[in-house]
């Protein structure tokens, strides 16, 4: 393990991003609450917590009854783990996530995929509410994520900043394969098999700290960059998770479309759209992610 004290200035002292005995001690609590023994992880993004409703046998704990755990504030995060059975494989699921926007640290937003890591999961499915940058797509479409833009990591904000705890993963985790390229596939395959090839989507996902939602020229930029959906979350967990090994999959919910001119006749975006097309999308996005996880 690496040295706790900075070079250079004795009086400063490097924390680790995340402490083990910290991490050890949130998953006994958890255990002690459930019989369940999860291999896949899930976490449900903005208007998306309804995934939950189709766990089977399921212990609910509350993120309030979980020491040292984040607390959710946003509507359309329920804030709780869910263990049980989907699809006959055992899962622990995150209904509502936090984000930094609400004031929390990176590594305080990324605990609970440590927590999900120590429980045994070997895949991690996250999902999120983002914005159309993509001209051809439209509300309603599910993106399959392929790769991802992270703003704040590229100024410095990540999980991973710290003195490096090597029972978590090593200090310099690869990232070209973020996202696992067969379950990409198994999504895009299972998706034309449930006939939702109409509204599925491959692209890049950029996520931006928020809590504002983005300019016209700050959507028009990170288009010309390659992003092809931007929202607030996910990109952070993920860093986490192939930090530590685990198999990503990332899809994404087009909740509304980003606005790009200046017409005053288009729709700004709005938080309420956001949870009414997740409704809409509800039962596709269950079934899209029931079916996977069967699949794994």
């Amino acid at each position: 393990m690496e040295n706790l004290q900075m070079s250079g200035n004795p009086e400063r002292r490097c924390e680790f991003s995340h402490d083990y005995v910290i991490v050890e001690e949130i998953c006994k609590t958890i255990l002690n609450q459930t019989k369940h023994r999860p291999t896949i992880g899930i976490i449900c993004g903005t208007g998306l917590s309804s995934l939950g409703d189709i766990v089977k046998d399921k212990d609910a704990i509350p993120y309030e009854k979980i020491k040292h755990f984040p607390k959710s504030t946003v509507k359309g995060h329920v804030g709780q783990f869910v263990l049980g059975l989907l699809n006959g494989k055992t899962v622990v699921m995150m209904q509502g996530r936090t984000h930094l926007y609400e004031g929390y640290t990176v590594g305080e937003i990324t605990l609970p995929v440590r927590v999900m890591i120590h429980l045994g999961i070997k895949t991690l499915i996250v999902t999120n509410a983002a914005g159309g940058l993509n001209r051809s797509y439209n509300v309603g479409d599910i993106m399959v994520i392929k790769d991802h833009i992270n703003l704040a990591g590229l100024t410095g904000e990540s999980p991973l900043r710290g003195v490096n705890d090597g029972r978590f993963g090593p200090r310099f985790p690869a990232l070209s394969d973020a996202y696992d390229r067969s379950l990409v596939k198994t999504a895009i395959d299972t998706a034309a098999h449930l006939g939702y090839s109409t509204f599925m989507q491959e692209g890049v996902y950029c996520a931006q700290v928020g809590p504002a939602f983005e300019t016209p020229a700050e959507c028009r930029f990170l288009s010309m960059v390659g992003a092809d959906a931007v929202g607030m979350s996910t990109v952070h967990e993920v860093v986490v998770a192939r930090h530590a090994g685990i198999k990503v999959l990332g899809i994404s919910l087009i909740t509304n479309v980003a606005v790009m001119g200046y017409d005053d006749n288009v729709s700004a975006a709005n938080h309420q759209e956001v949870l009414e097309t997740g409704k809409k999308r509800s039962t596709n996005i269950q079934n899209l992610v029931s079916t996977i996880v069967g699949k794994i």
